[in-house]
């Protein structure tokens, strides 16, 4: 294995405070009622034109989309942290060798606030949103783009992501993928769709790397 793509929000960072205030001040800034933490963090992962449509309607969310970046911009600051172990697996696979990427459903303005507010952009080999290709997840044009980039074989990289449509995306890409249960879709959810692993948490990560190198072996 050469190359690990990782996924954003719920994977590596848990911006969901950020999101949750960002959202309830677009909705009462256009006149509509605040929806709860897990009403928010049930409906995130398609982006933030999908997010917004949802509260807003079709009509509405362009004007919701400026309200929502502006304030979003400087929720971020006080609002994003890695998960859990997060940063100490980036360190140790950037030390091992491995390339690393990110494809996320976000802008690519507002990824790179965040991993620049956490001081990660040089983690990463290639950075990749859905503003820069064609159709965001669950289509599988990130990775592919990102694989084609880096040169990297679909049997040589990983992808690691938190929702279904994480595992719908790596399936898509025909890409072995780790669903990962830190962040919007249950353990449920995620095996239901028959990832290639399922992990609690990201300190795992390391054993199924493992295991990926043992069935490249043999």
């Amino acid at each position: 294995m050469k190359l690990v793509i990782f996924d954003l929000d719920g994977t590596l960072v848990n911006a969901y405070p950020a999101v949750h205030a960002s959202i309830n001040h677009t909705l009462k800034a256009m006149g509509f009622p605040p929806r709860s933490a897990a009403t928010i963090k049930s409906s995130v992962g398609w982006g933030d034109r999908h997010l917004l449509e949802g509260f807003v309607g079709k009509a509405k969310v362009e004007a919701a989309l400026k309200i929502y970046r502006r304030h979003h911009a400087t929720a971020l600051k006080t609002g994003v942290r890695f998960l859990p172990g997060a940063r100490t697996m980036l360190t140790s696979l950037k030390k091992a060798g491995f390339r690393l990427a990110v494809a996320s459903n976000r802008p690519t303005e507002a990824t790179l606030l965040v991993l620049k507010i956490l001081g990660a952009r040089a983690y990463f080999d290639m950075v990749l949103c859905a503003d820069k290709v064609q159709r965001p997840k669950p289509h599988p044009d990130m990775l592919i783009e990102i694989m084609r980039t880096l040169k990297i074989r679909r049997k040589e990289a990983l992808y690691v992501g938190d929702m279904t449509i994480d595992v719908l995306t790596g399936r898509g890409a025909r890409v072995r993928t780790v669903a990962v249960a830190t962040g919007s879709s249950t353990t449920a959810q995620l095996k239901r769709l028959k990832p290639w692993r399922v992990i609690d948490k990201m300190s795992q990560l390391e054993t199924i790397i493992g295991e990926f190198h043992e069935q490249e072996e043999t």
